[in-house]
């Protein structure tokens, strides 16, 4: 049965331009480096440059950050839990499944996307791995994004992943999200959802600048593209509204510290492009 689509979808061509990203930065592999991709990087390189000298950073310095944020939280959570399961929404050309896999065969991860990306990066998978696992392609947004779970044994722990994805979404719409993940992964020994956020970069000198490609950003992407939130506290209590319960924000410029010493009741913004949010559902005893 071919599976039932909302209006909510839409393919970003940021997809293509984050693949070619990790590509040149050595942390991909090129079976995820498009054509497009090479083209949309050569396009933007003035810009990115010119970002980097006067804003302090770029759409591709936030790319590594983020990337090595989630990733290092992954690992830790793998090294507390060895029987984690992990799912990759939104996987695009993330080459996060594939390294994850060869570093530790025992976990099970699966990516998921919409049909036409799903395609695409099933067929780049199956260069490296003919027995790599199907890219799953599930609208989040239908009620065929609850058969996905059924995937997964909820006597272990999951681990919910997404990248690029959170600030695409309207308020609202990234509500309806974080109640399906919440509700469909109630079971589930432990729940935890690890994804980036764009907070609005008020603490940069050029924030008005920004403010107006996040506009052009959203046009070009035909998405609700917007930052949202402000502070860390925001963000924690629109999490604990829509189900988990404990919520930390990581900001690059903590990255000196201990993770788990992360209170976002305690840290204010502190000028970061991009954060990362850990959200943990807590199972009913």
């Amino acid at each position: 049965m071919k599976p039932s689509l909302s209006k909510h979808r839409h393919i970003s061509f940021t997809a293509h331009y984050t693949g070619y990203i990790w590509y040149k930065m050595g942390i991909s592999h090129q079976v995820f480096a498009t054509r497009k991709g090479r083209s949309l990087v050569s396009l933007a390189h003035p810009l990115e440059t010119w970002a980097e000298k006067f804003v302090g950073g770029s759409m591709r310095s936030t790319l590594k950050q983020r990337h090595q944020m989630l990733d290092q939280t992954l690992e830790a959570l793998i090294a507390q839990y060895p029987d984690l399961q992990v799912l990759e929404i939104a996987c695009g050309l993330s080459p996060r499944g594939w390294w994850f896999r060869q570093q530790y065969p025992n976990i099970e991860f699966r990516e998921l996307d919409l049909p036409d990306m799903a395609a695409v990066k099933q067929a780049a998978l199956k260069q490296l791995d003919p027995n790599s696992p199907d890219v799953l392609s599930v609208d989040l947004f239908t009620p065929d994004f609850a058969t996905v779970f059924e995937l997964f044994d909820p006597k272990k722990p999951l681990v919910i992943i997404s990248e690029g994805l959170i600030n695409y979404f309207s308020k609202a719409l990234l509500g309806e999200l974080l109640d399906a993940l919440s509700t469909h992964g109630h079971e589930f020994k432990q729940l935890h959802y690890l994804t980036d956020w764009y907070p609005e970069p008020t603490q940069n000198k050029l924030a008005a600048v920004i403010w107006h490609s996040s506009k052009l950003l959203k046009w070009v992407s035909r998405s609700a593209f917007s930052f949202h939130f402000t502070t860390p506290q925001e963000i924690q209590r629109f999490f604990n509204q829509h189900g988990f319960a404990q919520v930390q924000i990581l900001q690059p410029a903590q990255l000196s510290q201990p993770f788990n010493s992360v209170n976002p009741e305690q840290h204010a913004h502190l000028g970061d492009l991009v954060w990362m949010v850990h959200a943990q559902h807590l199972a009913q005893s």
